[in-house]
């Protein structure tokens, strides 16, 4: 681990490893649709303009376009805002590239409150929910840029339909370059038996600090990165509720439908335990910096220490 001191944006680690994945692998091609030095996608346009289409303000043609390039054998990663990507473009996703089972690549930035002064309107919170639901799709929120990196090389490798959900700002690095993704599994980075917090994207940042004030009152609880959130690592998630008795989820999404609702499933129907979600609660952003923001909406180390706090208070 990284101790957390440097930071990098995912949505930067994104751009990086398409440049180094289009070196080696001549299948990589790259779309946007008009947003590419937001997106980080500028830099494999211009290493490899002849594998790089700029589409325009047309999401629905940006999907639409991959799916094409997807039968054609390439292997296309689709980049826009998180908003537009899952929601302008619902429909392409669903029934042009899931059901057809193609191997697009859906890179979805600037998701969550975090986007910050852009406001509500561009604050994606219902998009885990919404490709969760997807049936086929693959569902990846990586907490920071090594698992971003990784994530994306990873994803490359794949064959099937992926949604990766990245963000706008920079956050500390959690992982070191020896850190391996592996898709469909969770990370254990700190172990414990009180209770058990389940985080993904920059969530788990706030859930080791979380971490960190519980240790300092003597309360040892284990975190778990779950970057996949679909398909979930149920087997993680069964042994945390067997061997600490207690969850708390953490995400900077809804806690309608997205990772709060994905371990909840689990649980119901394997191990029921005391739980929490840690999450927006049902409602829509709003315009502000991105630290007022997490707190405003409850998305903070000491929210987190609340809900684990509640959970342990209902162990039997």
């Amino acid at each position: 681990m990284k101790g957390m001191a440097l930071k990098k944006a995912t949505r930067d680690a994104y751009g990086e490893a398409l440049v180094e994945l289009g070196k080696t692998n001549p299948k990589i091609v790259v779309l946007d649709a008009d947003l590419s030095q937001s997106t980080k996608t500028v830099g494999f346009a211009r290493e490899f303009p002849d594998r790089f289409i700029q589409v325009g303000i047309a999401e629905q043609d940006l999907i639409g376009t991959a799916a094409g390039l997807a039968l054609a054998g390439k292997i296309p990663f689709a980049s826009t805002f998180a908003v537009f990507a899952a929601g302008r473009a619902y429909d392409q996703i669903r029934n042009t590239v899931a059901y057809a089972g193609l191997n697009v690549k859906i890179a979805a930035t600037h998701a969550g409150v975090t986007v910050g002064e852009d406001g509500g309107s561009h604050q994606m919170l219902e998009d885990v929910a919404l490709m969760r639901a997807i049936p086929g799709m693959t569902v990846i929120v990586p907490a920071d840029g090594i698992e971003a990196a990784a994530a994306v090389k990873a994803v490359a490798e794949y064959t099937g339909p992926v949604y990766l959900r990245m963000g706008r700002g920079a956050w500390p690095l959690i992982f070191d370059e020896a850190y391996e993704f592996r898709m469909g599994k969770a990370t254990l980075i700190e172990d414990g038996d009180a209770a058990t917090i389940i985080a993904c994207g920059i969530m788990v940042s706030q859930a080791l600090e979380a971490a960190k004030l519980l240790k300092s009152h003597g309360i040892q609880v284990r975190v778990l990165d779950m970057a996949t959130v679909k398909p979930i690592d149920t087997e993680a998630i069964v042994k945390a509720a067997q061997e600490t008795g207690a969850i708390v989820t953490a995400e900077e999404h809804n806690i309608l439908g997205g990772l709060g609702g994905a371990v909840a499933e689990v649980l119901v129907e394997t191990h029921p335990v005391p739980m929490e979600r840690v999450g927006v609660k049902d409602v829509f952003g709003r315009s502000g910096r991105p630290d007022e923001l997490l707190k405003h909406y409850g998305l903070t180390p000491e929210a987190i220490v609340t809900a684990i706090q509640k959970v342990i208070a209902r162990k039997a």
